[in-house]
């Protein structure tokens, strides 16, 4: 009887869960890095890859690419207005060079050479404001997300060519204005430039993205606020997210879960947290072995396979970062951070108490608050592990696929000192100011690497239908 129980409140959740999502979503999502003839962006691939996967986990239909040329945008394009028509959310995202020219925006294609204004206007860059209105213009709710105020690179040559007259040829995007049940937003603010963040990690900007507008219960206009404080604050002040709204009510990406099994009797909800428990406690495993059997493929499939199989899998970063790895080809930058390092690295939670045990003294923590700002995760260094560098631990750890707590245990500390750090000289002085040098870029993190092997056929499919075979069977057998 307690198993029918249970197997009825499950039902019962997956139902409410199917109802909260029954709007129909569409985005667009897009990272060009790759462009022929300006200078490259390693990021902006990684970036749509892991929204993509962000945007899917709450119910998106998402057109998806990455190093698109003006033909493949456009083709993708047209897709997107066709499955947006109607739709109750929309979304455009776009990492990648962006441009602006006589106060309007446009998106680059990587094969993009423009040389004068008449080759922005005449068709070789895509422009913003056409292609919002004709592709989500009757979506109930549009929310637009540009990564895109970098440097103009072709801003020299277009100048240059338009020695007749005068044009307005500035660097990041210019201000954009929303029409109702619209918000846009961008990763800096206008005619500035917003940074790209170290190689083989997200930007500040689409990591930010990430972490906050599907939070369960978080309406998308206080999830923007959070954006805005997360950029200001890892950046040091030096990027700020800049947006305009015209929403005219609440949005929710992901709506707060609902308690539509409360009739249920107390005494069933009670006797099925032992269960859940366990049964969470099985996943764990299954999850820890299935990204054994994976996390050294070349295949991108076996990937995905495991991304569909655990969308916030404690290994989703890896997985991702060793995606971008396989399709962008070998990068001589990118350095396998995970080589040797205890598997359980990935599984053991860090507290104040496995911290205490480490027992770092004052010239300890300020080596590790050194090596986390070599490593391109800037902090004070003071010796003191202040509410920065709890924040600033959280980032590291969730880079490299580590449970995020923001405090230490010993294989993370182990892990940390095996990283390879850029030069740096001592930052602090006897007082405890901060005294860095400039920022240095540091290495990806990438997937791969470890103490796992790879036997024939799929063990992660056959280890999880042994374990669900197992579970069902002993639930109807009592």
């Amino acid at each position: 009887m307690r198993a029918l129980t249970i197997l009825v409140s499950l039902m019962c959740m997956a139902l409410s869960v199917s109802a909260a999502k029954a709007d129909r979503r569409v985005a667009f999502v897009v990272g060009n890095g790759a462009y022929k003839n300006v200078a490259q962006l390693p990021n902006p691939p990684i970036d749509a890859k892991a929204m993509a996967s962000t945007l899917r986990n709450v119910g998106f239909e998402v057109i998806e690419g990455s190093n698109l040329t003006r033909d493949q945008m456009t083709e993708k394009l047209l897709d997107f207005g066709r499955k947006a028509q109607g739709s109750d959310v929309a979304v455009f995202y776009y990492a990648g060079h962006g441009i602006a020219v006589g106060g309007s925006n446009y998106l680059l294609p990587v094969d993009a050479d423009i040389k004068s204004e008449m080759d922005v206007k005449l068709g070789a860059a895509i422009n913003i404001d056409l292609t919002l209105d004709q592709t989500m213009g009757d979506a109930k709710v549009k929310l637009v997300f540009l990564d895109a105020c970098r440097d103009n690179p072709f801003a020299a040559k277009i100048k240059s060519n338009s020695a007749t007259r005068s044009v307005n040829v500035q660097s990041g995007l210019a201000e954009m204005k929303s029409g109702e049940g619209t918000l846009i937003a961008f990763a800096t603010g206008p005619g500035q430039t917003a940074l790209d963040g170290q190689e083989g990690n997200n930007s500040p900007f689409t990591r930010a993205l990430i972490d906050n507008i599907t939070k369960p219960g978080v309406e998308i206009q206080q999830a923007m606020t959070s954006v805005r404080a997360q950029v200001n604050e890892e950046t040091h002040k030096g990027q700020l997210p800049w947006g305009h709204t015209n929403l005219i009510g609440a949005v929710y990406l992901n709506q707060a879960p609902t308690t539509q099994v409360a009739n249920a009797a107390p005494t069933a909800a009670a006797s099925s947290s032992a269960p859940a428990a366990a049964a969470a406690s099985s996943s764990d495993g299954v999850e820890l072995e299935y990204w054994r059997s994976v996390k050294e493929t070349n295949k991108p499939e076996e990937l995905n396979a495991y991304l569909s199989s655990y969308p916030n899998g404690q290994f989703k970063a890896l997985a991702l970062a060793r995606l971008a790895a396989i399709q962008n080809g070998p990068s001589t930058t990118t350095r396998n951070l995970n080589a040797g390092v205890d598997p359980a690295t990935f599984t053991d939670d860090a507290s104040q108490l496995s911290e205490d045990q480490i027992g770092l003294d004052k010239v300890q923590r300020r080596d590790v608050q050194r090596r986390l700002n070599g490593l391109g995760f800037d902090t004070k260094v003071t010796g003191a592990f202040t509410d920065e560098t709890r924040s600033v631990l959280k980032r590291w750890q969730a880079a490299r696929g580590y449970p995020s707590t923001g405090y230490l245990n010993k294989l993370q500390h182990k892990a940390l000192l095996s990283e390879i750090v850029a030069s740096t000289s001592p930052s602090a002085s006897d007082d405890g100011s901060d005294k860095r040098a400039p920022r240095r870029a540091a290495a990806p993190s990438s997937g791969g690497g470890g103490g796992g092997h790879r036997s024939g056929g799929d063990p992660g499919a056959a280890f999880m239908g042994g374990v669900v075979g197992g579970m069902m069977g002993g639930m109807f057998r009592r």
